[in-house]
């Protein structure tokens, strides 16, 4: 690595404040601790199981966690799945998940559960630096659907798997033909749900009434907008009187839905 490319301590120490690790491996716990106190860690709380590190994340709302990827009645993919889809002030904090298995299972199971970087076990300092200085950037959307919350999965970085769906040197952001595109199917996808998924639907729902009407002003389409604000606001009187409607709700999407290609919204 050369100097230009080392991490920067200046880019990361802030994210650093509060840190949750969450290890079954007591010995692997505690090394993980101690490096991350090297790279200027303040307050670092480490679990040992799935209910101690839910209610450290509710009481401390780290601003990053680090996760095993699995162990002895431990699932790194599920506790991050669960936390992504709770109502904790952290559930958009950056994950990275340390693991000794590297598989294109691993990984991509680490992709499609929410962690935001990947580290392989055994790691240096520069190895954590590098993907701590990464999250650190919070350069990533995030997508609140139904199937999926998490970091934009096309943008993430293991540093490790090279396979066909790696995109590590995928640095633009994502045009706005592609985010439209990306809402409107997650709308769609949320409506279809709203009866399996009730809570979370409308979580994605109302995610994406936000992320459109920022589009729609980005790009000057005020069509757009007044399409948003017609969901928005049937969103608004779903939550004030604690009734889901599913049929008021389509047909407040349905200005939006024409927006998408006829081979998306048959």
């Amino acid at each position: 690595m050369s100097e230009s490319d080392a991490p920067n301590p200046k880019t990361y120490a802030r994210h650093l404040k509060r840190v949750l690790v969450v290890d079954a491996h007591p010995v692997a716990s505690r090394e993980l601790v101690e490096s991350l106190k090297a790279l200027g860690a303040t307050q670092v709380r480490s679990e040992l199981n799935t209910k101690a590190a839910t209610i450290a994340a509710r009481e401390d709302n780290p601003q990053i966690i680090f996760t095993e990827f699995a162990g002895a009645h431990w699932d790194g993919l599920q506790f991050v799945r669960t936390i992504r889809r709770s109502d904790l002030a952290c559930r958009q904090a950056p994950v990275i998940m340390v693991t000794a298995e590297i598989t294109a299972h691993a990984i991509l199971g680490a992709r499609d559960s929410g962690v935001h970087e990947f580290v392989r076990k055994p790691y240096t300092l520069k190895d954590l630096a590098r993907r701590i200085e990464a999250v650190a950037a919070g350069d990533r959307d995030w997508i609140e659907a139904v199937g999926y919350v998490g970091p934009d999965r096309r943008r993430f970085n293991s540093a490790e798997y090279m396979g066909p769906r790696k995109r590590r040197s995928d640095a633009t952001a994502t045009p706005p033909s592609a985010k439209l595109d990306q809402a409107l199917r997650i709308v769609r996808s949320a409506l279809a749900a709203l009866e399996q998924d009730p809570k979370q639907a409308l979580r994605s729902l109302d995610a994406q009434v936000f992320d459109l009407k920022a589009l729609a002003e980005a790009v000057t389409d005020k069509k757009l907008d007044a399409a948003a604000a017609v969901l928005g606001l049937q969103l608004g009187e779903c939550h004030q009187n604690g009734e889901l409607d599913r049929f008021k709700l389509e047909a407040a999407a349905r200005p939006l839905l024409e927006y998408l290609p006829p081979a998306w919204a048959a």
